[in-house]
């Protein structure tokens, strides 16, 4: 979940063009400006133009500002009355606060799924975990944290459904990709360690939850979420 600037993706707005008919614009214009955001495309204080996004996605300036204002409620965008939009941008305290907030919120969750796992939710965090680890051989780095990115959420995501929570999951969501997006976008202490340091925390955790020991799990969970921020010993 590094920072990259993704050279081989199909031209902008080309999903808006093709879903035309099967999703409102907003929601569209939302799911790309959205994945954009996540991945870091844009840098924080980035100035988003209605203008600009309007004509790239063949749309008029309603469905942009209605995906715009739904990207500032989830904490993405700040948009300032008579200025404009621009891409969040966070403080060195906010972010640790955040993630530290995280930490728990996960590491709660990995106990419950600890206490609540069965033998086929763990089969499937075991084939996700399989192709994370494959990740390693990925020479390009670029889609190696592209791919690694969306593997990664796969993987917390099967968590999420072992600790068999609805309430859970929906607030994890936007938790999710407030993390993903300040990996992304903030000046942290200490960004993601390598798809293969990443790998070997999620193997720490899966053993956990293999051994149901909530614990360890809950223990393990919080130090790979706050390994965001904080540099290893």
């Amino acid at each position: 979940m590094v920072s990259n600037g993704r050279s081989s993706d199909p031209p902008a707005g080309a999903g808006v063009r093709r879903a035309r008919g099967t999703m409102r614009l907003g929601a569209l214009a939302q799911q790309e400006i959205k994945a954009r955001l996540l991945e870091g495309v844009y840098t924080a204080g980035q100035k988003l133009s209605v203008e600009d996004l309007s004509a790239e996605f063949e749309v008029s300036r309603q469905p942009i500002m209605e995906a715009l204002r739904v990207l500032s409620a989830d904490g993405l965008v700040t948009i300032i009355p008579q200025v404009g939009c621009r891409v969040a941008s966070y403080g060195a305290q906010e972010v640790r606060d955040f993630f530290a907030l995280f930490a728990g919120m996960e590491g709660a969750v990995a106990a419950l799924a600890a206490t609540r796992r069965t033998d086929p939710g763990l089969r499937a965090l075991n084939e996700i975990s399989a192709r994370i680890g494959a990740l390693v051989d990925e020479a390009d780095p670029v889609e190696r944290a592209h791919v690694y990115r969306i593997r990664n959420r796969e993987f917390h995501a099967q968590i999420h459904a072992m600790a068999d929570s609805a309430i859970i999951a929906d607030l994890s969501q936007r938790m999710w990709d407030l993390s993903d997006f300040l990996i992304n976008t903030a000046e942290l202490t200490q960004p993601l360690h390598s798809v293969a340091h990443r790998h070997l925390d999620h193997e720490s955790i899966r053993r956990a939850l293999q051994a149901k020991d909530g614990e360890l799990a809950r223990r393990t969970m919080e130090e790979h979420i706050m390994a965001n921020v904080v540099e290893p010993r």
